[in-house]
């Protein structure tokens, strides 16, 4: 049986590109063995953080992974830190990692920016990274283009411990959906949406009320050419909103771009949106059922304890071969 396993960070606004980019795809992903989603809180660590502020988006993160389409009968959705053998794992995992391989990492120099009062978590994550995945001897790790070079790591890390220890990690496969990995800002189509954006104009919310998102695209920057034709490079912006429509209807992009032939831009604008609004619109209100009525609490509960029994004999495995001595030892 196949093993999936991702997780996003609780940080910022959940929007339509981590939607389209990360959660949508985790949905088809439940049906193919077994899988596991986490909300890697403890990932949120490595920059200060408000307290509250960073349990309720926690919260709300596993709430929007449910009300997206992850059944929890099918996924074992949990929090990260309600399950301790990742920090753990993570340790045992930093004592076969390099320095060199980890100052190379471009998420680090992006973030750190060469600052010396950078945390030493910053430094080490994409090793909590790997043991959130090797823990659970995952098969498949569905992520994001910006996320290949920490699973590369991963790999080398699992492909490492093996050769120094035995056989004990399973090197996971990496899968990267193409077309909806990378959904680009509404005010500039050059870069990646982004809840950390400096003007709302760059994303949707996910729980953006139906005339902003409306309004948003209606403002999306485009071009001047006024020809609909899918070509990222010279017409992001128009290829922006392809994409979009094509990953909310399931229509060909080839397909809509016949469709709009001979209109304007402001077809397509309005059409993209009002796919995003009948998508957006159920999701919203199954969100908001499940925070109220307590739901998520009872499903992150019974996934805390799947998860500890998933990664309670990988961790084992990874003591005993490296040497520590366990409890009941003789």
């Amino acid at each position: 049986m196949t093993r999936v396993f991702s997780g996003m960070q609780p940080t910022g606004v959940p929007h339509l590109g981590n939607y389209l980019g990360a959660m949508k795809q985790f949905i088809p992903l439940q049906e193919t063995g077994e899988s596991f989603y986490c909300v890697v809180d403890l990932h949120a660590l490595t920059v200060p953080r408000d307290p509250e502020e960073l349990r309720r988006r926690t919260r709300e993160l596993a709430g929007f992974y449910v009300a997206a389409g992850l059944d929890p009968d099918k996924a074992t959705i949990f929090i990260q830190s309600h399950n301790p053998d990742h920090a753990e794992g993570a340790w045992l995992l930093q004592c076969v990692a390099r320095i060199g391989e980890l100052s190379r990492m471009t998420q680090f120099k992006d973030k750190g920016q060469g600052s010396e009062s950078a945390t030493a978590g910053l430094f080490t994550y994409p090793v909590l990274q790997a043991a959130d995945i090797l823990l659970y001897q995952t098969d498949v790790v569905p992520v994001g283009e910006d996320q290949k070079q920490h699973l590369e790591l991963t790999r080398d890390l699992a492909e490492r411990f093996n050769k120094q220890y035995g056989d004990v990690l399973t090197v996971p496969e990496v899968r990267i959906q193409k077309v909806t990995a990378r959904i680009m800002g509404l005010d500039n189509p050059e870069k990646k949406m982004s809840k950390s954006a400096a003007s709302e104009a760059n994303y949707v919310s996910l729980l953006e009320e139906p005339k902003s998102i409306l309004k948003k695209f209606k403002r999306a920057v485009t071009d001047s050419e006024n020809e609909i034709r899918y070509d990222p490079e010279k017409k992001p912006g128009v290829s922006n909103l392809l994409t979009i429509h094509s990953a909310m209807t399931g229509h060909s992009i080839d397909t809509l771009v016949e469709k709009y032939q001979g209109k304007g831009y402001g077809h397509l604008k309005v059409d993209t949106a009002e796919a995003v609004i009948a998508e957006l619109e159920p999701l919203q209100a199954r969100f908001h059922n499940l925070m109220k009525s307590g739901e998520i609490d009872d499903i992150l509960a019974t996934g805390a304890k799947r998860a500890r029994a998933a990664t309670a004999e990988t961790l084992t495995h990874m003591k005993k071969a490296m040497g520590l001595s366990l409890q009941g030892d003789h």
